[in-house]
């Protein structure tokens, strides 16, 4: 056999990721607050970056200035407070008097150690309250075992239950629980309930409860399925984390709109959010030592970094336009949910929306993560636009979010004592035109945090 080589020239197309294209992608994928921090940090590393907000300056640190001083600057005159008459208005907007005149609540922690140094007043109890308090979690219960507690502490089981005790008086009632029994028992206490169905549905049946099983209980207590229910009103009134209003209450999560979509002259228009980004711009002053410069190792570096601002700038345009181009896509689509509301949001896809923008389906999927667009109805993420729906007889076809809100306005409607079940609304849906399986019913409504039918009847 006989074996011989040959060569075989191939042309192909492959993509490769550079790392400036990998930026690009990332950049198309970050939201207002993570592109602002990200921008912060390349303006820090690279020196040809400047922001056009802040004069740019010379390699001595001095502003460059294009005007004359011959004007005089009537706000720097005043600056300096010799008119006792005169307020600027610049000092009044950087005070930020929301913040400073709001007070900073206390935590659970400092909350409850406030109470304990005003109740105990031996140091043993003190010492023993500030570690009990220590492993109380931010929905108020206490979690740590006593066998835990005594090793830890060094002293005695007794003492360290009545110190837990004395903490469980303290507001907000029901706090220093070990388990939900103990907390709702501890709150039916302070509020004196005599309801002895109640009392005894958190002593032994909440799992029953919690699962609706209101005749189960009835028929163990000996008592009407009507009784049952009202012992079950009384304790949802009780809180089951008495601590949660204590929890986070240093965190703010701020959700700063990409996009702003306005209503002008019976016409949509969409508007960039931009005004928290900063203005980039290329430093005059290293632009112009790049051409001076004869060092071919100082003129490589400011030539890379030349290179790598010119693609930040690029990367951040190229969003830019894609998010605008984007959203219009989705208010021509979507143009009645923006004239009438949910109800009327109609099934959108991917590709739809590339299709229109020219642009392939993953970087509209990249666009509208984590972006946000503030329009006369509210706030939206850019990604609740597209949803999936069901037919309808005119041809045309119903959003899940449309169906979730008729869902809603049916369960709110219905007789409590004959709640709709799941085939009914099916049903409903398909006298109004849209064809719905009872499990697409049963799979919005659990979707929704609504309970069934037989956890929400009311007995009379």
């Amino acid at each position: 056999m006989k074996m011989s080589y040959t060569l075989n020239l191939q042309q192909t197309q492959k993509l490769i990721m550079t790392p400036e294209l990998r930026q690009a992608i990332a950049i198309l994928q970050m939201g207002a607050l993570d592109l602002n921090e990200y921008i912060e940090g390349e303006m820090a590393a690279n020196p040809l970056l400047d922001s056009r907000d802040e004069p740019a300056e010379d390699a001595q640190g001095e502003a460059q200035h294009s005007e004359t001083t011959d004007v005089v600057d009537w706000m720097e005159y005043f600056s300096d407070s010799s008119d006792i008459g005169y307020v600027p208005r610049w000092q009044d907007e950087d005070r930020s008097p929301f913040e400073h005149l709001m007070p900073k609540g206390p935590t659970l922690c400092e909350y409850l150690l406030d109470q304990l140094y005003l109740t105990v007043f031996t140091d043993e109890e003190r010492e023993i309250g500030e570690f009990l308090i220590g492993n109380i979690d931010d929905n108020g219960y206490f979690r740590c075992a006593m066998d835990d507690a005594v090793k830890e502490t060094g002293h005695p089981t007794g003492r360290l239950e009545a110190v837990l005790e004395i903490i469980q008086g303290f507001d907000p009632v029901g706090v220093g629980a070990r388990d939900l029994r103990e907390c709702l028992s501890i709150q039916m206490d302070y509020l004196e309930v005599e309801n002895e169905i109640a009392r005894k549905i958190v002593d032994s049946r909440l799992p029953d409860l919690a699962a609706g099983r209101y005749t189960r209980i009835a028929e163990d207590l000996g008592c009407s399925a009507h009784d049952v229910q009202n012992a079950a009103d009384l304790i949802r009134t009780l809180d089951p984390k008495p601590g949660r209003r204590f929890a986070g209450a240093d965190e703010t999560n701020y959700v700063i709109p990409d996009i702003v979509v306005e209503r002008v002259c019976g016409e949509y228009v969409v508007i960039m959010n931009d005004s928290m980004l900063p203005r980039l711009s290329i430093n005059p002053y290293y632009r112009r030592l790049l051409y001076e410069r004869k060092d071919l190792e100082t003129r490589r570096f400011l030539e890379n970094r030349f290179n790598s601002a010119l693609w930040l700038l690029k990367s951040i345009e190229q969003r830019r336009m894609t998010l605008y181009r984007v959203m219009d896509s989705i208010v021509r689509l979507q143009r009645e949910f923006f004239d009438y509301g949910t109800r009327y949001l109609k099934p959108m896809t991917l590709r739809q929306v590339a299709g229109m923008v020219g642009v392939h389906e993953s970087t509209v999927s990249r666009a509208v993560a984590n972006k946000y667009v503030q329009t006369p109805r509210g706030v939206f993420e850019m990604k609740s636009f597209f949803n999936s729906g069901v037919n309808s007889s005119n041809g045309g076809g119903v959003s899940s979010k449309a169906i979730k809100k008729m869902l809603q306005e049916m369960i709110e409607s219905e007789n409590p004592a004959r709640p709709l079940s799941d085939q009914r609304i099916a049903n409903m849906f398909g006298r109004r035109g849209i064809s719905i399986s009872r499990r697409t019913v049963t799979k919005y409504r659990e979707e929704m945090g609504v309970s069934s039918s037989a956890r929400r009847k009311r007995y009379e």
